[in-house]
């Protein structure tokens, strides 16, 4: 017996009241008949996995208002009210054969330009090559339109002869992006994306034209780095009001970070095709039941079926919302004078470096400075390499560009001795793998370090105590550099729950982060009368050495 699924309209209204025009009976503009022509042209179209009589192409009504917005609702001189659709939606909904289909309009159908061009691009190679294969298996199910092109497999790349109208599917290590005019672009499973190039390079082009389109559709990101997240935060406020932008058009099956993640309403809100059969909902269930036993199965279930986007780390340690709640200015001039804690996480001097000041404030708060020290060459290379944006944290005096190739150890130095001046400094741990000479320089002036060997059991109780302090509110501060590797950090557990964090599981830096725990432990711990430098054994920093 086939089971009968309820469409739930109500219910996504309810939930998610911003999408109640894709639902409800409202009327989409379409003066100029453009929407109407689209829809009849790719209900025309052949799909070769179709089940419908004669492998119609299934365009299902939550698909075809969507697209109706995107082509129908013009301006008066017949231009597109929409430039740009961001649409976010979780995986099996089909939306790279709905965006398939929109660009069949523009290769040839009503949308098509004599001699244009159109693309789409995704991160890499396989996932480019997708939305080629929906293409192209439209235009082999569809006899008249297979009469009319020429599809290249190898080249990824389909031609409508008859009127010069070239498709190409691009991936990040495209060499010809650069100098393209396209008409219009498709942007797939953007959230994969972690440098700009790309999508620069498309994004440009569009603007060469008038009436261009670019048409984004993703499951939900990780992370407030790369060019998706600028999206993503960019639709979120036009969703929300906080931005006036017409020509932008939001499409966010989003849930809650909070949702309850075995609630079945957000799972049908959040996923249009489930009504129709798609994706498969016995699948989906069983998913559930191992996420009751499986944090990160949860999280991985949450981001990619109910489209929560997730920040951090994919399995993150901590939720950055509490964190957040900490955030506030630091003003290191108003502070001047108290007592405060360093920590230096030194990397290898072509890597992120890090050092972090632990601020003593009145009522037990706690006020936490970070700077990063990365090399300057080839900063936006290490940018892309990372996921973060270090050139934009230097410009706003969160991260010290060193001159040349490498981490310059002065430069870190001149820095500490100036929160040394400027501060009642405590104590300065290390890891020491990496800070022999610079703490031998420093304890020479007789200013106290201390070694802090990166063992689990050394970090059980810091680490503890790191996170105490932040779920307790009682940390103030302002780094978003701090705050990207706070979302980055995963541990290491032994038995007892003994954590270290784990450099080598993290998707990105935490070197931030690890310097941020080693000072707020020795803050809490020198404020309560015990500082380790007094029992520190600095006689002997040979066993350090590398």
């Amino acid at each position: 017996m086939t089971e009968t699924l309820p469409t739930n309209s109500a219910s996504k209204s309810k939930l998610l009241p911003h999408l109640e025009w894709i639902f409800d009976d409202s009327p989409i503009p379409d003066p100029h008949g453009k929407g109407e022509a689209a829809i009849k042209f790719i209900k025309a179209l052949r799909h070769p996995k179709s089940k419908a009589p004669g492998r119609a192409f299934q365009l299902d009504r939550w698909q075809e208002r969507i697209i109706r917005k995107c082509l129908g609702d013009t301006l008066p001189d017949g231009s597109r009210r929409v430039n740009e659709l961001f649409f976010m939606v979780g995986r099996g909904n089909r939306k790279t054969s709905a965006m398939a289909a929109v660009l069949m309009c523009f290769l040839v159908g009503p949308e098509r330009r004599p001699g244009s061009t159109i693309c789409s691009l995704a991160n890499s190679r396989e996932q480019a090559a997708l939305t080629f294969k929906e293409m192209a298996g439209i235009c082999r199910a569809t006899p008249k339109i297979l009469e009319a092109v020429r599809i290249q497999d190898t080249a990824k790349r389909i031609a409508y002869r008859k009127h010069d109208v070239t498709y190409e599917a691009l991936s990040s290590d495209a060499k010809n992006a650069h100098g393209r005019t396209d008409v219009c672009a498709f942007w797939d499973e953007g959230h994969a994306e972690t440098k700009n190039d790309l999508l620069e390079a498309i994004e440009t082009g569009l603007n060469k034209s008038a009436n261009t389109l670019l048409l984004s559709a993703s499951t939900a990101g990780i992370g407030r780095n790369g060019p998706f997240w600028t999206k993503y935060e960019h639709a979120r406020k036009v969703t929300d009001g906080r931005v006036l932008d017409e020509t932008f058009l939001p499409v966010l099956f989003e849930a809650p970070a909070d949702v309850d993640f075995r609630d079945e309403a957000w799972l049908f809100a959040t996923n249009p095709g489930l009504p129709h059969g798609y994706p498969n909902l016995k699948k989906l269930r069983r998913y559930i039941e191992r996420c009751e036993h499986s944090p990160a199965e949860r999280e991985s279930f949450k981001r990619l079926h109910l489209s929560v986007y997730l920040d951090g780390a994919a399995n993150p340690e901590w939720d950055l919302a509490i964190w957040d709640e900490g955030s506030g200015p630091v003003d290191l001039d108003a502070l001047q004078g108290r007592k405060a804690w360093l920590a230096v996480d030194l990397s290898k001097r072509i890597d992120l470096s890090a050092v972090v000041a632990t601020i003593e404030l009145d009522d037990e708060l706690y006020a936490v400075h970070c700077m990063g020290f990365s090399p300057e060459a080839q900063l936006r290379k290490r940018a892309d390499n990372d996921s973060a944006p270090y050139p934009l944290w230097a410009e706003q005096g969160w991260l010290t560009a060193c001159p040349g190739d490498i981490v310059d150890r002065g430069i870190v130095e001149d820095y500490i001795r100036g929160l040394c001046e400027k501060f009642d400094v405590q104590e300065i741990v290390f890891d020491v793998a990496l800070a022999r000479e610079l703490m031998e320089n420093l304890e020479a002036d007789g200013i106290p370090v201390a070694a802090f060997p990166q063992t689990l059991m050394n970090f059980a109780k810091p680490v503890d105590t790191f996170e105490d302090m932040f779920l307790n509110r009682r940390l103030v501060h302002d780094s978003p550099l701090l705050r990207w590797a706070v979302g980055n950090t995963v541990m290491m557990r032994d038995q007892n729950d003994n954590r270290r964090p784990n450099k080598a599981r993290a998707a990105d830096r935490i070197d931030p982060c690890v310097a941020a725990i080693m000072s707020v432990s020795r803050a809490v711990q020198g404020a309560s009368g015990r500082s380790s430098y007094d029992t520190a054994d600095l006689t002997d920093l040979d066993q350090f050495a590398v």
